[in-house]
């Protein structure tokens, strides 16, 4: 069983930093794609970033230039960097795993921005 385990959240104030991780079970060469989601207080999960065979980086509208998104395969390790933190980034972050006919989440990660 996959497992894929998410660290580093936590309370900034507006314009802090925290850098995320999903740790994977597995190695990163398995996947054909790894991304971060979030949920927002009363809000859909939504997308935030991807990254992709061969380590090309997608973001959302608006995402990219605060949020970096990188791997490390040696540690099997997928992160997020955020920058600039703003009050409307707090809420859960998850990370998922994608294979062929197969899709992983991570438990979670609050993240709380104050202002």
């Amino acid at each position: 069983q996959v497992q894929l385990v998410e660290s580093g959240g936590g309370s900034v104030q507006t314009g802090g930093s925290l850098r995320l991780s999903c740790a994977a079970s597995i190695s990163l060469h398995s996947f054909t794609g790894m991304g971060w989601y979030r949920q927002r207080p009363g809000k859909q999960r939504e997308w935030v970033a991807d990254i992709r065979g061969g380590g090309y980086v997608y973001y959302a509208d608006g995402m990219e230039g605060r949020f970096d998104i990188s791997r490390d395969t040696d540690k099997n390790t997928m992160y997020l960097q955020m920058n600039n933190l703003k009050p409307e980034d707090t809420g859960v972050y998850f990370c998922r795993a994608r294979e062929m006919m197969k899709d992983y989440w991570g438990q979670g990660t609050q993240v709380t921005v104050s202002s």
